[in-house]
């Protein structure tokens, strides 16, 4: 295909380097400096943000950006699980189950709300009172499961639709909820009702799965945005990238979660259309979800999680591929923009900045943590490069507005710390000696 030329003719312009090896020693120092870069955007957050929602490291300041409840904090704390750092863990824990609640006149992502606050909590909830994490508060009194069910019953309305797709947001006060898009939210919600063995929470993010299947397109594809009244197709571009790529990865991680058929079904299902009608090898295309016309050449950034979850699919050969196709484009810049057309080789305009994603990256540790491979110990290490180089700034780590110029933006989102450090700390740890946390310690 005719996107394969480009492909070759962009490494052979901008090759990614051979892997020199990295050995135990300097993964373990890779490790511990991925670690120094946690506890400066964690301090100069708690110093000069908390209890905002977020950090704006160049001026050294807080914002408030999805709801105003410490979002930073809570996305960041199974993190500092993982680092084993219990003073900290255990201090966050208490602050939170004293401090927070969820009855505040503020109109909030659904999404963002449940994979950032839900998941973070639930998650959290479940390190504190597991003896097995080595994690474990004595004091705890699962505070932090009841302030998810708290939340997750303030979110139930906005799956009052016709379609069972929720809406895009919803107010926590009121339960007043507005129309956009709806996500898949099994993970989360499907833990919670385990949890709390009350399956309301699961049944209606099964309910949006299925209502989101069932309007798939005679291709087994899905569109980018519907209407969660009647159940059309607003915008019928399908990808792999924004807008869509959730519904491909909760498919899978739930029946790895859960065991439930039924979500292994539809994956198979979605993703051999995905690979027929949107690979264009390496790459990944959108196309019309009718008639599977590209409607945009163009490489998404959101699309770098692909790798990854084919390798938990077990599709190893593309993955590696892809992800070869992926940092070349790191390569070229430093950073990958959100968007870059793979007809002209060039940064999409109007998608020119890196706002600290963490996909490329996790996906670079999968890949790592099934072959072995030194080149992904090689691209982990020019990751870190980048981010030290290119995105420190005073108090934490910044935006980048523009991949060529690599000016910076002063804005960090909690997932820098939630994602993008972690996989980067997990990547090292693989590679650290036998005594690594992943395959030895309490989360193997």
């Amino acid at each position: 295909m005719a996107l394969i030329h480009f492909f070759l003719l962009f490494l052979s312009v901008f090759p990614t380097s051979l892997a020199d090896g990295v050995t135990p020693e300097e993964a373990r120092e890779l490790r511990d400096e991925v670690r120094e870069m946690f506890y400066h955007a964690f301090d100069g957050y708690m110093e000069h943000a908390f209890p905002h929602d977020e950090l704006r490291p160049m001026s050294c300041t807080g914002e408030d950006t999805l709801g105003s409840y410490a979002l930073t904090l809570i996305d960041s704390l199974d993190t500092l699980a993982l680092l084993g750092d219990r003073e900290h863990f255990a201090a966050s824990v208490e602050w939170i189950g004293k401090n927070l609640h969820f009855d505040i006149n503020k109109t909030v992502s659904v999404f963002e709300t449940t994979i950032r606050i839900l998941g973070g909590l639930l998650s959290a909830h479940q390190i504190a009172s597991d003896y097995a994490t080595g994690m474990r508060i004595p004091t705890y009194d699962d505070q932090l499961l009841h302030l998810a069910e708290d939340l997750a019953r303030r979110l139930l309305p906005a799956f009052e639709t016709p379609t069972g797709i929720p809406f895009g947001s919803v107010n926590l006060l009121h339960g007043i909820t507005s129309t956009a898009g709806g996500g898949t939210l099994t993970l989360e919600f499907g833990i919670l009702s385990r949890l709390t063995n009350d399956p309301i929470f699961e049944q209606v993010t099964k309910n949006a799965v299925h209502g989101l299947w069932a309007r798939r397109s005679r291709l087994n594809l899905v569109g980018a945005h519907i209407n969660v009244f009647t159940g059309e197709w607003t915008q019928k571009d399908a990808g792999i990238g924004t807008s869509i790529d959730s519904f491909y990865e909760y498919l899978l991680k739930a029946y790895l979660l859960f065991g439930e058929e039924e979500y292994l079904y539809i994956f198979r299902e979605a993703y051999a259309a995905a690979m027929h009608y949107l690979f264009n090898d390496p790459w990944y295309v959108e196309v019309n979800m009718d008639s599977a016309a590209i409607v945009w050449p163009l490489f998404n950034s959101l699309q770098a999680f692909w790798p990854g979850l084919q390798v938990l699919a077990g599709d190893l050969d593309p993955a590696i591929r892809t992800q070869a196709a992926f940092f070349s484009v790191w390569k070229k810049y430093g950073f990958t923009p959100e968007g870059f057309n793979l007809a002209t080789l060039n940064v999409q305009h109007g998608q020119r900045s890196y706002p600290l994603r963490p996909e490329l990256i996790e996906s670079t540790y999968w890949l790592y943590k099934a072959t072995r491979d030194p080149r992904y110990l090689d691209a982990g290490r020019d990751m870190v490069a980048s981010l030290q180089y290119g995105a420190r700034c005073p108090c934490g780590y910044c935006h980048i507005s523009d991949v060529e110029t690599h000016n910076q933006e002063d804005h960090m989102e909690s997932f820098f710390l939630a994602e993008t450090v972690k996989y980067l700390w997990l990547l090292f740890d693989l590679a650290a000696g036998p005594d690594n946390l992943i395959e030895n310690g309490p989360y193997k």
